[in-house]
């Protein structure tokens, strides 16, 4: 095993131990916390969790109520790609996918050049803006292909890892936000 599976095995088991009400208080002040770094910002691109994710369906409700433009990745396995949706409204959201929620159906394409800032999923992460994602290297190769964007990672503070292996291909954060702090890199 390579020692990134190492650290996403470890991460994850850190992740998925938190009791269910601790976590959803802890995404509650990471999704605060984001709601005042993205004030003013938008459309803001934003994954739809899943469980035992750090939970952003209060997140992006919370956008759609302020009048900010939602845009959610829709998962294109075939070419490990990701195809971009506005959202609207969160009934429209079926899951797809690797289990993720995504407006199947309900699509309204939206253009990754006309989105300022994403809110990505972490497995792992380190003080470096280094992070693990669930390995298949999707939201690496749009950021890369969108290096406009500015980047952010949530997770839950025990998903920090001291110093992870970084290739290449793997990009770099701007902002990582936790329920104990914004770590700026």
């Amino acid at each position: 095993m390579s020692s990134k599976q190492q650290l996403r095995e470890s991460a994850r088991k850190a992740r998925d131990s938190l009791p269910a009400k601790e976590a959803d208080r802890y995404s509650g002040v990471i999704l605060e916390r984001l709601l005042s770094l993205l004030d003013g910002e938008s459309p803001v691109m934003v994954y739809v969790s899943k469980p035992p994710e750090v939970e952003t369906h209060r997140f992006i409700r919370s956008l759609l109520e302020r009048g900010t433009e939602v845009v959610v990745p829709i998962i294109q396995a075939r070419d490990c790609s990701l195809r971009l949706s506005y959202l609207r409204d969160l009934t429209s959201l079926r899951v797809s996918t690797f289990s993720v929620p995504e407006p199947i159906g309900a699509e309204i394409p939206a253009r990754a050049e006309d989105i300022p800032v994403v809110v990505v999923p972490v497995i792992a992460f380190d003080r470096n803006g280094h992070r693990l994602g669930y390995g298949a290297g999707y939201y690496d190769r749009f950021l890369e292909k969108n290096p406009h964007l500015k980047r952010i990672a949530v997770a839950f503070s025990c998903q920090e890892v001291d110093d992870l292996p970084a290739d290449e291909h793997d990009m770099k954060m701007d902002l990582i936000v936790t329920e104990k702090e914004v770590i700026v890199v």
